[in-house]
């Protein structure tokens, strides 16, 4: 290499530089504004100091500032391209990829002149130049000067660090560490894990423009993704950036990517694929189903048992006591597990007797009654939460009692859920429907049964220290605890028809490119079955007076473009690193 070739590679590098200033030129009056100023000044300065100066004028004296230059060339200008987009409106496609391409050509030729300038080769070219490296090397320097320089190497050492770090998270590898139980038993909170994002189609901040995607998942691989449930417009992106950023340069002292009450936001999330492109999900009492275009048939996902953690306490001891919150004791655990078997065994038409005769038994109590009965009750207005009903069955007791339409009321409560002769209930395999029509059913004779005994109990003038006191009572009590209980976990526990059929019964199917995660720990994850507001929700849409449930069941698929990359490997504890996958188990 020679002054001349190098002079030629230096021209190239800033007419690269220059091009890519011009496609920042921003026309909008905000933040975009500072890209073209940012790039094109540092640009010309690089123009003086490399080219006009040490290049065309020989003078070394610029030696030192064209390469600390040079080495920052890259840094400024994907500074500058992230200022460019982050402001209202973005920019063409064409322009993106026009400065993607520029920033490769301006950083690649600037690190072949940085090769070729290094002290170690520099006196091939020049030996001036190589005289001025030597002196003002570190190790030639003495007193106030040593230390000045030497300082401003570290400075400039960490700076460095930060950005090539940045390059790397972006493209290649990124190191997290595990924030929630998500995950338990496969990783524990403050494991720490190593992402790698080459295969992923990275792409280059707040743009379309980067690698190829060249990694299809497959059921069961650890994925690292962008949280769905978050906004992903250009504002949220670049504070996503920053923040990141920031991160690094504080040694990850300080997280700007925050809430509005300070609380760290759970993005990027870390979950496990269990749903394919071209399958429609299904989960009941904890086991995974699916389906495809070619199979109609629904079959369980065996492999989703293998690493899908409903009991934590039967997890290993020496992971078990890395474990913060367990939700379920084993007690609890086999309670849900005797409710399901109860669900299973019921009978829709033993129930249906059941629920006829309590309206018979509550017609006779309420016709022996003297009282006056004024007003009306309409239960069809009542948000008929399952709480609610059962902690107020006394008061909801009191009021049927009361109104002249009560009994009526009654009837209609514990029978709208009672198929007609004319219309039977066909689920056609769908185990969730049935599985919650039964639960809706099994609360309602519940609440029939209290509604039916605390009237029983008034009609005999019982104190209300015998109401507590009444084994029948206290039996149905301890019934309406389960159940409530059982409520609590539903949409943990399971998962209707997802994507959900149309309106004629046709199946919908996770679409070509996406993919569904869940965590791990199924009872203590926030994942893509739930969304992260509650409301109320009917049980069955075959119930007209339905009971209702507190609920955050809003199934989504994840687009592979949000997908970040594969959990490949656990370097943090020792004691428990290597490649994930059951190691939980």
């Amino acid at each position: 290499m020679n002054k001349k070739r190098l002079s030629s590679i230096a021209i190239f590098c800033i007419c690269s530089s220059l091009a890519f200033s011009l496609f920042s030129v921003s026309f909008n009056f905000d933040i975009s504004l500072a890209a073209f100023p940012i790039s094109l000044i540092f640009t010309l300065c690089l123009s003086f100091s490399l080219y006009l100066r040490l290049l065309k004028s020989d003078d070394s004296k610029y030696f030192s500032a064209s390469r600390i230059m040079l080495q920052y060339l890259p840094y400024v200008l994907l500074i500058s391209f992230v200022i460019r987009r982050a402001g209202e409106s973005g920019t063409p496609y064409f322009v993106d990829a026009l400065s993607v391409l520029l920033w490769c050509l301006s950083s690649a030729s600037s690190l072949v002149i940085l090769y070729f300038t290094n002290p170690k080769r520099v006196a091939k070219i020049s030996d001036t130049w190589a005289k001025v490296a030597d002196e003002k090397s570190l190790s030639k320097s003495k007193g106030a000067k040593r230390a000045v320089l030497e300082a401003f190497s570290w400075v400039d050492a960490l700076v460095q660090a930060v950005f090539m770090v940045l390059l790397l998270n972006i493209f290649i590898i990124q190191l997290y560490e595990i924030p929630s139980e998500s995950m338990v038993p496969e990783f524990l909170i403050k494991d720490r894990v190593a992402v790698f994002k080459i295969f992923s189609g990275p792409k280059f901040p707040l743009s379309d423009i980067g690698l190829p995607y060249l990694k299809s998942y497959k059921r069961g691989d650890i994925v690292v993704f962008r949280n769905p449930h978050y906004k992903s417009d250009r504002k949220s992106e670049v504070r996503t950036f920053v923040s990141q950023l920031v991160y690094m340069l504080t040694l990850t002292k300080v997280n700007l990517n925050v809430d509005e009450s300070g609380e760290v936001i759970a993005d990027p999330l870390v979950k496990r694929v269990t749903g394919l492109p071209g399958e429609q999900l299904m989960m009941q009492d904890g086991v995974l189903y699916s389906r495809t275009k070619n199979s109609a048939e629904w079959k369980a996902v065996e492999d989703d048992a293998s690493w899908a953690a409903w009991n934590l306490n039967e997890v290993k001891p020496a992971l078990k006591s890395g474990i913060r919150d367990i939700v379920l004791s084993q007690s609890d655990f086999e309670s849900m597990l005797l409710c399901e078997k109860e669900r299973r065994n019921f009978s829709i038409e033993e129930a249906a007797a059941q629920a006829k005769a309590l309206v018979y038994r509550f017609k006779e109590i309420s016709a022996s009654l003297s009282s006056s009965k004024d007003g009306q009750i309409d239960l069809s207005s009542q948000d008929l939460f399952e709480y609610q009903l059962f902690s107020q069955n006394d008061r909801l007791t009191a009021a049927l009692l009361s109104a002249k339409n009560g009994a009526e009321s009654f009837e209609s409560f514990m029978t709208s859920w009672i198929p007609s002769n004319q219309m039977k209930i066909d689920f056609v395999g769908d185990l969730y429907s049935e599985a919650n029509f039964k639960l809706n059913a099994m609360i309602k004779l519940t609440v029939g049964k209290l509604i039916v005994r605390n009237a029983e109990l008034l009609s005999q003038k019982t104190s209300a220290a015998d109401w507590n006191s009444d084994t029948k009572r206290l039996g149905l009590l301890n019934e309406a605890q389960n159940l409530h209980f059982y409520c609590l976990l539903l949409d943990r526990r399971n998962m209707p028809v997802f994507p959900a059929s149309d309106s004629d019964g046709n199946a919908s199917y996770i679409p070509d490119g996406s993919y569904f995660m869940m965590g791990d720990n199924r009872f203590n994850s926030l994942d893509m079955r739930h969304s992260y507001e509650n409301k109320l929700a009917p049980l069955t849409i075959y119930d007209p007076l339905s009971v209702n449930y507190l609920s955050n069941m809003e199934p989504q698929y994840v687009s592979k473009s949000r997908i970040l990359g594969t959990a490949a490997y656990r370097f943090w504890p020792l004691n428990r690193s290597g490649v994930p996958g059951h190691t939980g188990k």
